[in-house]
């Protein structure tokens, strides 16, 4: 109720800033008309004087008289030029201001608007953010400056900082996670990446410190690898760079979405695109009958390979690196649903306690497959 009597009230308020320049207007013009019928009506006045001392001839103040009456019939219609004003325009928009503007704003806002919805302070959307990223973070941001020693709450603004580009802030948050919860994978390439994004794409000794250390937690993690390979091309080291790039590849799958990028960097340094020989990847008889193929049958070949290792990991599911490529390459081949099917199944083999349940959360996240109800 206290809404509708706020609106009532803008609404006449607004009418009369409205409204007051056009009553200002019309008793101006009232005034003024009044003015110059009191001068033709001394006129007359004056003509009768003037007639009567002999000034003028009957037939002079006849003309004078006509002339005069004129004049003061059309100011007292109206319009001093002789041309009636009519008074119908003020009022067609003193009707349009009092009556059809209001109705036509409240019809608008009835059809456009929520006029049922409770207003929500900003304590509310805080409380129940929906989508809002915005809202998000800043619910997250209150929290840790209340609870700075909570890393998992760190751990989890960490990536949504870099996806908004407040880098300098997912430096922070990546470190946070790492002094609190520990090192890992997930958060030391996070945090090199983020550093690396900071120095527009150069590898920096604090980056590269942070890969090191990934690798040594995860020796075959491909993002630390081809990172760590980088920043030896970057320090002019060609024939180290192109050494470690042939290696990455060598032990990647086929399908593997860095692997163009890999050879690209050993072209680069001088050598030959290499061929992947990971397990469960393709025999070198099938890289030489797939550079015959075309796309639609490559992709099938790269899909029957993707299947076979699920078929492997459902009949021995205790394989992590297993289950992290399978979810990463049914997301690649943008198949979202096996990729969450994956995903539930290699959570269900290393539940979100463990780290390694962690680390296939945050790889979900990061390639955008759902993961509400696999979190506990």
């Amino acid at each position: 109720m206290l809404f509708w009597i706020l609106v009532a009230v803008l609404t006449a308020a607004v009418a009369v800033i409205l409204l007051y320049p056009l009553l200002r207007g019309a008793k101006a013009a009232e005034n003024s008309r009044a003015g110059e019928a009191a001068v033709y009506r001394d006129q007359l006045r004056e003509l009768d004087r003037d007639l009567a001392g002999g000034l003028i001839t009957a037939e002079e103040a006849d003309y004078a008289r006509a002339e005069i009456g004129r004049r003061l019939i059309a100011v007292s219609a109206g319009e001093p030029g002789g041309t009636p004003k009519p008074a119908r325009h003020h009022r067609v928009t003193e009707a349009f201001v009092l009556l059809i503007l209001p109705v036509l704003g409240l019809c608008l806002y009835v059809t456009m608007g929520r006029p049922g919805l409770p207003s929500q302070p900003l304590e509310a959307r805080l409380e129940n953010p929906g989508n809002d990223v915005a809202v998000l973070i800043a619910k997250a941001e209150r929290h840790l400056a209340e609870n700075p020693d909570d890393g998992k709450g760190w751990d989890v603004l960490a990536p949504i900082y870099v996806r908004t580009m407040r880098l300098n802030d997912a430096a922070v948050a990546y470190r946070n996670a790492i002094r609190l919860l520990g090192p890992s994978p997930i958060r030391l390439d996070g945090l090199a990446e983020t550093l690396m994004a900071v120095s527009e794409g150069v590898v920096t000794e604090e980056a590269r410190q942070a890969l090191e250390q990934s690798l040594t937690l995860e020796p075959n993690n491909p993002r630390a690898r081809f990172y760590i390979a980088l920043s030896m091309e970057q320090a002019g080291r060609a024939d180290e760079a192109r050494r470690a790039f042939e290696a990455l590849a060598q032990q990647s799958p086929a399908d593997a979405p860095w692997l163009p990028l890999v050879n690209e960097h050993i072209a680069k340094n001088g050598g030959a695109a290499a061929q992947p020989s990971a397990p469960d990847g393709p025999t070198s008889e099938d890289v030489a009958a797939a550079e015959n193929m075309s796309a639609g049958d490559r992709q099938q070949m790269i899909r029957g390979m993707v299947e076979s290792l699920d078929a492997k990991l459902s009949a021995e599911p205790n394989n992590f690196e297993g289950w992290m490529r399978l979810v990463r390459s049914y997301a690649v081949m943008n198949d979202k649903d096996r990729a969450a099917d994956a995903l539930k199944r290699g959570l269900a083999a290393f539940p979100p306690p463990g780290e390694q349940g962690r680390q296939l959360l945050a790889l979900a996240r990061e390639l955008g497959i759902a993961t509400e109800g696999m979190t506990q």
